[in-house]
């Protein structure tokens, strides 16, 4: 049976997630498959692969064929070089305890450099926005001035110069007028 490390679309329209399967190479893209490795997200940056790495080197090792995607994404988790270092062990061209340490070495460097560039992103976004933050107060005090500037100049326009008035003198009141009902209506 020829077998195949693959990719099986899993998650919902236009997020798709992925796992990464072993599966006959004859089986559908998201059909029967014999063991499940681990998960694979191209939505996050960098993308998020997780997976058994043991299992993928088992598989290597015994003929299963990676695709192309699946094949890159071993290759940056170290699992073909664990490969390569294992046939030189095997060929007699190093000792198992030099092949672990190279790829312990690797493994470390490896995961530097995925952390530093996790940091650099959250480092470069932080960055960029106190600078829009910056932008924007910037804009928001020009505007305000502007609109003190033009409330000043509309107010001076509409109010006419002050001119002391002498009071007038008001006039007396007049009383009220009193109306006064007939209490009764004597009939005559």
């Amino acid at each position: 049976m020829a077998v195949k490390i693959r990719l099986a679309r899993r998650g919902r329209k236009k997020a798709a997630t992925y796992d990464i399967v072993v599966a006959d190479a004859r089986a559908p893209r998201d059909g029967r498959f014999v063991e499940k490795l681990g998960t694979y997200n191209p939505n996050t940056n960098p993308a998020t692969i997780v997976y058994d790495a043991d299992r993928a080197f088992y598989w290597v090792m015994n003929g299963a064929q990676p695709t192309e995607t699946v094949r890159a994404m071993l290759a940056y988790r170290g699992v073909l070089l664990r490969r390569h270092l294992q046939l030189g062990v095997t060929k007699g061209a190093l000792t198992q305890e030099v092949a672990d340490q190279r790829y312990q070495d690797w493994l470390s460097e490896k995961d530097a450099k995925i952390e530093a560039k996790k940091t650099g992103l959250t480092d470069t976004k932080a960055e960029a926005r106190k600078q829009q933050l910056a932008a924007e107060t910037k804009v928001k005090e020009a505007r305000a001035t502007a609109l003190a500037a033009k409330q000043a100049a509309a107010l001076a326009a509409a109010t006419p110069p002050l001119r002391l008035r002498q009071p007038q003198p008001k006039a007396p009141r007049k009383p009220p007028k009193l109306r006064l009902k007939p209490l009764l209506k004597l009939a005559v």
